[in-house]
């Protein structure tokens, strides 16, 4: 989902104005934060114009609220080990934006005076205080742990940094009729393709839009997946109906670089127009849910579980590091459940 946040005078108050296509999953996250607003004159939500939010909308912070001068010499460090460790460009903005919020916080501190304490307090009276998300302040303590581990003498112990209890929010799942709607509400074939092959798959949706040809193995019935989240690769079976389709996709469009090219030939299909693809399809057929792509990778991992595939496969073909993160599925798949009688059809 691309978006644009620029500063704004509204009502003689700086507030920074978000734009962005309608999309449910985006209005939903950004009701969550503090004195968010929907303008109908600007066409925008609006929020206050604060570090966090200029953080969060990579917006240059303003001279006063930069951090430190040493901070910034740090925070620079902490930027090159980072790449040097060869970690997503996401990720080094995450950490190093969330370190500029926590070294600001103590800008008149030396770094080397900062101790645990100073975390706890931070995350009570800045974090807390301003409502900010359990994830972010996992970011942000991520973050610190890694600086301080890393770049900095320190007077902390990383070990006793403790991170929030995340919120245990169960994955949005589609019933297979719902799902076979959405995938035959395309009749273009590149449309029906890119979203029957990521619930085929169980893909993430860049995993889809970074595909090449020479990736889909038809002798063996796989799709070889190269750096994936983490780094990892890993492959995904191919069903015989899936090589059928694509061999007419192929047929038709040709691809040469990308699996799936955009208007610009050998160039990847964009994120914001396979979200747009889906969103149609979802009108067409009339399901008022606020679908994701991701719930199509969701929907995939519990409909196998529910036909009897051993969790361990399913974790492989997701590709999570650890069980515990697919055994969530266990709690959004209805086949034992719907073997429980309930005590009121006894009344």
């Amino acid at each position: 989902m691309k978006w644009d946040a620029q500063i704004i005078n509204h009502k003689k108050e700086s507030r920074i104005a978000v734009y962005f296509d309608k999309n449910a999953d985006l209005i939903t996250r950004i009701k969550k934060l503090d004195d968010s607003r929907w303008s109908q004159s600007l066409v925008a939500w609006h929020l206050p114009d604060t570090l966090e939010n200029r953080i969060r909308f990579k917006i240059a912070p303003l001279p006063h609220t930069l951090p430190s001068e040493e901070a910034i010499l740090n925070i620079e460090k902490f930027k090159q080990w980072l790449r040097s460790k060869r970690y997503s460009e996401s990720t080094i903005t995450t950490y190093s934006e969330g370190l500029r919020s926590f070294l600001f916080f103590y800008r008149e501190k030396p770094i080397s005076e900062i101790t645990n304490e100073d975390v706890i307090l931070y995350n009570n009276e800045y974090i807390l205080k301003n409502k900010l998300s359990a994830s972010y302040q996992n970011q942000i303590v991520n973050a610190i742990k890694l600086f301080f581990k890393t770049i900095h003498e320190k007077k902390i112990d990383i070990d006793k940094i403790h991170r929030p209890k995340r919120a245990k929010l169960l994955p949005n799942v589609l019933s297979k009729e719902e799902i076979k709607m959405i995938l035959n509400a395309h009749s273009n074939i590149k449309h029906k393709m890119m979203l029957s092959l990521i619930y085929s798959c169980g893909l993430r949706c860049g995993e889809l839009l970074a595909l090449q040809p020479v990736l889909i193995d038809s002798k063996r019935n796989i799709v070889l997946l190269k750096n994936g989240k983490g780094k990892k690769d890993r492959i995904a079976p191919l069903s015989p109906k899936i090589l059928d389709m694509l061999r007419v996709y192929y047929t038709a469009f040709k691809p040469t670089n990308y699996l799936f090219e955009g208007v610009i030939p050998g160039e990847p299909y964009s994120e914001k127009s396979l979200q747009s693809v889906l969103k149609k399809a979802i009108k067409k057929v009339g399901i008022t849910k606020p679908v994701s792509l991701h719930w199509l990778r969701h929907s995939f991992a519990t409909h196998l579980l529910e036909s009897g595939t051993d969790l361990r496969y399913i974790q492989e073909l997701l590709g999570h590091c650890s069980s515990k993160t697919t055994e969530i599925y266990t709690h959004v798949s209805t086949k034992s459940i719907q073997q429980i009688k309930s005590p009121f059809d006894d009344l």
